[in-house]
């Protein structure tokens, strides 16, 4: 980790403009809250389609030429789905559109890749207020913003695949039956995602009420407020009809421990911080 917090720099289209008191910049942040989502959504704009594309994938933040870096330092984020799909396609013909360019930036202009932008939310708590208005969540969110090209070096691929794997479920990769098969590296598609931007946006505390509704008795006496937590939580894992292991894997059974502990204890954390008195707003 380095000695220092590093910050993505602020732009335009990242900079958190409402309730910005709220906001991060730190790049341990916003990488803890990528990496420990179920699943990350990536928009881009598809030349076909009229809309613009949003597509829920599995991701994770990791260096490829620094395999041990710590979640503070710089990252790229690697992206990993069928080799036939949208992004895919669109990620490969950005990147040999810009190929065919001319001009001195041509190298440049290459490694540029497809800009997509990819976010990821926890919710960690129902704030409930006095008023509907002032309504919200505890939550935690992270927005990058960057350009994918396709991973097409074969130790590189087969080192973000792993990477993906053990962000599911830590030593997963080990785990299973390796390495994959031809035809399976074959159908599956990976993206490297330099990122240019990226901000957080984190809520916590009890909810925040205007001071003429905290000045009516009959309102307070009425209407309960607080917060409700909330995690994820994962149940007892259930053996498949073909599986044959009598026990359950330790490396198994202590994630789900451990990470149902850790979601209950963030998501408490999260509704006992303090806050500046406001009107509410997600």
């Amino acid at each position: 980790m380095p000695s220092y917090e590093l910050e993505y720099p602020k732009q335009p289209f990242s900079t958190v403009n409402r309730y910005n008191n709220r906001a991060s910049y730190s790049l341990q942040q916003i990488h803890q809250i990528i990496n420990t989502t179920h699943f990350v959504n990536v928009s881009f704009t598809d030349p076909t389609s009229p809309f613009p594309v949003t597509i829920p994938m599995i991701g994770q933040m990791g260096s490829f030429t620094r395999p041990s870096a710590d979640t503070g330092d710089v990252l790229d984020l690697y992206l990993h789905g069928y080799i036939s799909s949208r992004l895919l396609n669109t990620s490969r013909s950005s990147s040999n559109n810009n190929t065919d360019s001319n001009g001195g930036d041509q190298e440049k202009e290459k490694e540029e890749g497809l800009a997509i932008t990819v976010s990821a939310t926890h919710v960690d708590g129902l704030v409930l207020s006095l008023t509907p208005n002032s309504h919200s969540y505890n939550y935690r969110s992270a927005v990058l913003f960057g350009r994918a090209v396709p991973v097409t070096d074969p130790a590189e691929r087969l080192w973000a695949m792993e990477l993906i794997t053990n962000g599911v479920v830590p030593d997963r990769w080990r785990q299973s039956r390796l390495p994959p098969t031809a035809g399976e590296q074959a159908s599956t598609g990976v993206l490297r995602v330099a990122v240019a931007a990226g901000s957080a946006k984190i809520r916590s505390g009890m909810p925040s009420d205007d001071r003429h509704d905290l000045d009516d008795a009959e309102l307070r006496a009425r209407v309960w407020t607080g917060v409700v937590p909330a995690w994820s939580h994962f149940g007892e894992p259930l053996p498949a009809p073909d599986n044959r292991v009598a026990a359950l894997p330790e490396y198994l059974g202590g994630f789900v421990r451990d990470s149902n502990e850790v979601a209950r204890e963030k998501a408490l954390e999260q509704a006992a911080k303090t806050m500046r008195p406001k009107k509410e707003e997600s």
